[in-house]
């Protein structure tokens, strides 16, 4: 399972600060613990240790023999402590270690961990001798004085890291609002205008007059905003400077095919004069070709609502009326909001495909919840497999004569993707099981 990362930038620092908040404040309770942990250690075993040694060298310089019923160190001739209470090894080692150090050999050691309020398990003595506090805890040590019975002492026992830990809980809790906050509407404030900035960057269109992006935030960012928007007007200006170049070109190449036009009409033998102006004609629809897909994004024509269903069907018409065999399935109306000029371009240039390489197109539409359909296919030899996205780029030729007549130069479907994906949409290319092509424009509804 993923850890669900988060997207934004004032998400992420929030949960980096956060996880970084944590792993300190976990360390520190690890040394906390460690550290109490060797404290109540410390204060059982030290003050244990002094209390034996200081008894039994009292006993040894007075005379006097420890008793049993009273006093900070008694001496029993068995173990009092019951086997059911729960014992601590590390006290029963450390006090070891300190009663060797200070000379004195003991036997066994046994350790009993029981709450003061319960006294069932205790001595008569140690009953009548310590007043029961709620909750709280209290370790027994019996040593083994080999051959003179067994030493007693009772030490308080701190209870486990519980009041720390909700101590450090809380201590957490309020870091968090102390530097969660103050991190979160620092990252806001940053993220803000990067979220301005990318939906300007996104929503971008050199079509459409766009108003500069506001600079806000850090330094850093209102520099990043102030590049984007000369980056813009730059792309614009481009685009412009392309428009207003195309447009030279187009008239300063159409200028000397006019004439050229002219000019064979001088020309007796009548083939070659047929020749030349075909040759005029073809040079004339490619410039037409290379400036129109070279001027798309940057349309003059307005979209407006049309009937998908008429425009495609006044296309086949205009083929028929060319002798060309066009099929088309009747269709109810399909409204869609497009640039009608480029569309019909589009179904003109694939029905046109159809009909150079099989000699005629069926032509269908189907209107889909999400999508309207344009079918166009033929029953000619196909496109390899491999190469269905190939003759989508500008100048592939598939057909290798190099005849205008059968081959085109290349531009044909190029333009038809250009256009289509302009709308929004998609042109895809497959081969028929019963032999054939279908060629599909694909637009969505919601334009």
């Amino acid at each position: 399972m993923r850890f669900p990362w988060p997207r934004s930038l004032a998400g992420q620092m929030a949960l980096l600060v956060a996880m970084a908040l944590f792993v300190a404040q976990a360390i520190n309770l690890g040394l906390l613990l460690r550290e109490r942990t060797a404290f109540r250690l410390a204060s059982a075993v030290n003050p244990a240790a002094t209390r034996i040694v200081d008894g039994v060298e009292r006993e040894i310089s007075t005379g006097r023999a420890l008793r049993a019923d009273r006093g900070r160190v008694r001496r029993m001739t068995t173990n009092p402590i019951a086997s059911n209470l729960p014992r601590s090894p590390e006290v029963e080692a450390g006090l070891r270690d300190a009663l060797d150090d200070a000379g004195f050999k003991a036997g066994r050691i046994v350790t009993g961990l029981h709450a003061l309020g319960d006294r069932s398990d205790l001595p008569r003595a140690f009953r009548r001798r310590f007043e029961p506090r709620p909750g709280a805890l209290e370790l027994l040590i019996a040593v083994e004085q080999p051959g003179k019975g067994w030493l007693v002492v009772a030490t308080p026992w701190p209870r486990n890291g519980v009041p720390i830990v909700g101590r450090l809980l809380f201590q957490t809790l309020l870091i968090y609002a102390m530097i969660l906050l103050p991190v979160l509407w620092i990252t806001r404030r940053i993220s803000r205008p990067l979220r301005s900035l990318t939906a300007a960057a996104t929503a971008f269109d050199p079509r459409a007059e766009t108003a500069p992006v506001e600079a806000e935030g850090p330094h850093d960012v209102r520099v990043l905003i102030d590049a984007f928007n000369a980056l813009q007007l730059r792309v614009v200006a481009m685009l412009d400077e392309k428009d207003r170049m195309l447009g030279a070109i187009g008239h300063d190449l159409r200028t000397p095919l006019a004439a050229l036009r002219v000019r064979i009409e001088s020309v007796e033998d009548e083939d070659d004069r047929t020749r030349m102006a075909g040759t005029i004609d073809e040079m004339n629809r490619t410039l037409d070709d290379i400036l129109s897909l070279a001027r798309l994004g940057r349309s003059s024509e307005a979209v407006t609502q049309v009937d998908l269903s008429a425009l495609v069907e006044a296309v086949v018409e205009d083929f028929r009326d060319l002798d060309a065999d066009v099929a088309f399935t009747e269709t109810p109306r399909v409204l869609m909001r497009l640039r009608p000029t480029l569309v019909r371009r589009a179904v003109r240039n694939l029905i046109e495909n159809a009909i150079k390489y099989a000699g005629s197109a069926e032509v269908a539409i189907r209107a889909e919840a999400a999508r309207v359909v344009i079918c166009v296919t033929d029953s000619g030899p196909g496109i390899p497999a491999d190469r269905l996205e190939d003759v989508f780029d500008p100048f592939i030729r598939l057909e290798t004569s190099r005849n205008r007549e059968t081959g085109g130069i290349g531009l044909g479907l190029a333009l038809a993707r250009a256009i289509v994906r302009e709308a929004g949409g998609d042109i895809t290319l497959a081969n028929r099981a019963e032999g054939g092509l279908e060629a599909q424009i694909v637009l969505p509804r919601a334009q």
